[in-house]
């Protein structure tokens, strides 16, 4: 059994071949993917080389986290999934590449407890899925934001899970004025623009970590600044200003089952809606060329490849 896959041969060498699939075991499942997003943190690092080394780094590679499909075969423990729509979080399943992430391909075999059932009536955005329960990982886990740095799509959806919370909207920064458009209910404002220094509450996304010093210098005394981005270099700040105000730092990393449970919740009460973010759809035989544009062009907040026209 094979599936054609998108690979990172090398850093910055794209291609999409057809791969070897490992056999379907008693308790896996074999999912018929439908869309597939790019991420442009964690993948972005994977296609610059800039990712740092951790376990199942390597070339070459098959990425992506943010998959949904159907599942169309199963082995004899998990023959009752059939049919569902599912989720797909990443596999590992190829005999001649790493699969890290591993959910970009037309087929992808997983265990069954990793394919997470989802309404097949969100369609594309149920890509969307892991991130929107990464940043509700990260609120959960203290405070809300008072303020957002970044509105890239991560950054929306902590936005929109603030305001359905009850919170007060957060104040949202980004330094591109082309990205301050599209938000509900919260204000988008360049840091420029913003003279307030009491936030008890600061969570960036931006990945930026030369920044810590500006965003502490904007922290209410006792406040907390929420690492919840992806940052490849070191992070660094000078203490006596983050001493003066006692300053709090938390990192939020990727959501767990139950932040995904949660965030499926939110969604089928409508108290948090995933549209709208998704801004460029691409066919997956077009992968080689889809992957720099999603990195590369100011105007792609998200990227997904349609895998329907695939065999």
């Amino acid at each position: 059994m094979d599936a054609l896959a998108v690979i990172l041969e090398e850093p910055k060498k794209l291609s999409l071949r057809t791969l070897a699939l490992e056999p379907i075991g008693a308790s896996d499942v074999l999912v018929e993917i439908h869309w597939s997003g790019v991420s442009t943190g964690t993948e972005k690092l994977l296609w610059t080389g800039d990712m740092p080394s951790f376990p199942g780094m390597g070339y070459p590679l098959v990425p992506g986290y943010e998959s949904v499909g159907r599942i169309v075969e199963a082995g004899a423990d998990a023959q009752s999934r059939i049919g569902e729509w599912v989720f797909v979080p990443g596999a590992n399943c190829y005999k001649d590449a790493r699969g890290l992430f591993g959910g970009s391909a037309r087929r992808v075999v997983i265990p069954a407890a990793r394919a997470l059932p989802v309404s097949e009536s969100l369609g594309r955005d149920g890509v969307l899925f892991a991130l929107a329960a990464t940043a509700l990982h990260a609120l959960n886990g203290g405070e809300p934001p008072e303020l957002i740095v970044g509105h890239g799509v991560l950054g929306r959806l902590l936005a929109r899970l603030t305001v359905a919370s009850g919170a007060p909207a957060p104040v949202v920064w980004d330094i591109n004025r082309d990205r301050q458009d599209g938000a509900r209910g919260y204000a988008v404002i360049h840091p420029e623009d913003d003279e307030r220094r009491d936030y008890r509450a600061i969570y960036d996304v931006s990945g930026d970590a030369s920044g810590l010093d500006g965003l502490i210098a904007r922290l209410a005394h006792g406040g907390e600044i929420v690492l919840a981005g992806f940052y490849h270099r070191p992070l660094s700040f000078a203490f006596p200003q983050a001493f003066q105000r006692e300053a709090r730092l938390r990192i939020a990393a990727e959501w767990r089952p139950d932040d995904l449970a949660a965030t499926r919740a939110l969604i089928e009460s409508d108290a948090l809606a995933l549209d709208g973010l998704i801004t460029t759809v691409r066919p997956a035989a077009d992968a080689v060329e889809a992957y720099p544009a999603a990195f590369d062009d100011p105007d792609c907040l998200k990227m997904v490849l349609d895998w329907s026209d695939c065999a």
